[in-house]
């Protein structure tokens, strides 16, 4: 058999799960800088493309 744990503080378990599937990325300023696009095709729907910077 199982053993059963009893949950006691709620807002601990709940805080917990919420941080779960949490992911955090630091991304430098220059490379935001160098990630936009400077042109655009105007067609509604095109694909935008990234530098891999």
């Amino acid at each position: 058999m199982k053993p059963q744990y009893r949950i006691r503080n709620w807002s601990e378990y709940n805080a917990g799960l919420k941080q779960r599937g949490s992911l955090t990325f630091w991304i430098e300023e220059f490379v935001l800088e160098q990630w936009g696009v400077e042109e655009l095709s105007g067609k509604p729907g095109a694909a935008v493309l990234y530098s891999d910077l």
